[in-house]
């Protein structure tokens, strides 16, 4: 008996189950218009559910009211079903590309959904067919800022401001910008370096004043170290020009008379945007001790939201070879480019990352079996005037003159940056 009250059961629940899926395949003979406007009251009743529903069946007959699947994307994008959306922008921006407000609307759902540098190539497209729209330049200077770039989100405003002076929105986000971009940075890091043997623990200081220019960046740095009971000091220079839209360099100087830096320094790296977000950068550093150690390098970067992955491998041609290191490295950025927690993890020793010798007449440290990880963790206070930093890092490391025989290495890495115009 009880075998065939649950056979009956069964039976009823496979007929309403048919009966559900016939009439969601109901075609759709009602009138759109007054469809639409019954979607729109649930949408903003918070029925959206129920709305979504009644806009999709409507799409069934009508495929084309750009309208309706605006709106349909657009309650998507409320309930964070951002890809979803995002597939319904690309159809009526596909369909409709002279639709102004259909690309708005696309940027924003990008921008939204923390794909910020999908949103710049969105609006980028949008500006072609738009030249200098008011909103759609906002909307890219809005997701460049949060990209980690203020200065070139500025540099857009300007130029909307250059041939709109009179723009109230362009005016308050320029205000608003120049309220947390300082120009100006002066800079204090120190570390210290534990060795599990072997070896008293090494310090590391800097003190560093850096500018921001329409050209790019300029660091002046004060390198000074204590080791093996001997203290030295360094003076490097770092600069960061800006070449051509999606095109910077690096340029790297430094100047010693210890044994604890190389005499001199030097290097350069172009570093090149791609699309799909993602950065290329070659380039070379050389070391001269009482022998000249030259670097090869390069790195391939991948912004994707709000997280940035990295890979940057060191090839140092010798005279037993070539010694190969590299370090994969994660960024997570919150609020802005000061504000990320990083974790990074390395293999190998590179003499870019790790500038010293044991002793005077050693050569530079490079092919060790070396792995290291390291965890960072940076935030600023009100209006980005004070930005911090903490690291903490953990190695395990062959003796260079004891080969295969390894030490620990715990340091630890305090910096702190005062911003100011």
């Amino acid at each position: 008996m009880i075998l065939k009250k649950t056979y009956i059961l069964s039976l009823v629940f496979m007929a309403v189950s048919l009966v559900s899926v016939k009439g969601q395949n109901k075609p759709y003979n009602g009138n759109p218009d007054t469809s639409f406007e019954t979607a729109r009251k649930l949408a903003f009743s918070e029925q959206r559910k129920q709305a979504q529903d009644t806009l999709i069946h409507i799409l069934t007959k009508y495929p084309n009211y750009s309208d309706i699947r605006t709106f349909l994307a657009t309650t998507y994008s409320w309930d964070g079903n951002y890809k979803k959306a995002r597939t319904e922008f690309e159809q009526v921006i596909k369909n409709d590309p002279s639709n102004k407000e259909n690309w708005i609307a696309a940027i924003k759902n990008e921008s939204w959904s923390d794909s910020y540098a999908e949103a710049i190539l969105m609006a980028n497209k949008a500006l072609k067919l738009f030249p200098n729209d008011s909103e759609i330049t906002l909307l890219k200077a809005a997701a460049t800022e949060k990209t980690n770039k203020p200065l070139e989100s500025l540099a857009i405003v300007e130029s909307l401001l250059d041939k709109n002076p009179e723009d109230q929105k362009a005016i308050d986000y320029k205000a608003s910008l120049s309220q947390t971009l300082r120009m100006n940075t002066i800079g204090v890091r120190a570390a210290v370096d534990i060795y599990s043997k072997v070896f008293d623990p090494m310090q590391y200081y800097t003190i560093s004043y850096g500018r921001q220019t329409k050209y790019g960046s300029i660091i002046g740095k004060l390198n000074f170290n204590r080791r093996f009971n001997e203290n030295g000091t360094q003076v490097e220079f770092d600069l960061y020009p800006k070449i051509t839209k999606g095109l910077y360099a690096y340029v790297n100087i430094g100047f010693a008379n210890t044994f604890l830096f190389p005499d001199l320094r030097y290097g350069a790296e172009l570093y090149k945007s791609l699309p799909h977000s993602l950065e290329l950068s070659a380039g070379f550093r050389t070391l001269k001790y009482s022998t000249t150690t030259n670097i090869y390098t390069g790195s391939i970067g991948w912004y994707t939201g709000n997280s940035y992955w990295s890979l940057r491998p060191y090839f140092t041609p010798g005279d037993g070879g070539t010694s190969t290191s590299a370090a994969l490295n994660y960024r997570k950025y919150r609020s802005n480019a000061n504000n990320y927690v990083s974790f990074t993890y390395s293999m190998g020793v590179s003499p870019e990352v790790n500038q010293f010798i044991f002793n005077a007449n050693d050569a530079a440290i490079i092919n060790l079996k070396t792995q290291r990880l390291n965890a960072g963790y940076y935030f600023t206070t009100s209006k980005n005037k004070d930005a911090w930093g903490a690291q903490i890092d953990v190695a395990h490391q062959e003796i260079s003159f004891d080969p295969g025989s390894y030490f620990w290495i715990y340091s630890l890495i305090l910096t702190w940056d005062l911003n100011f115009k």
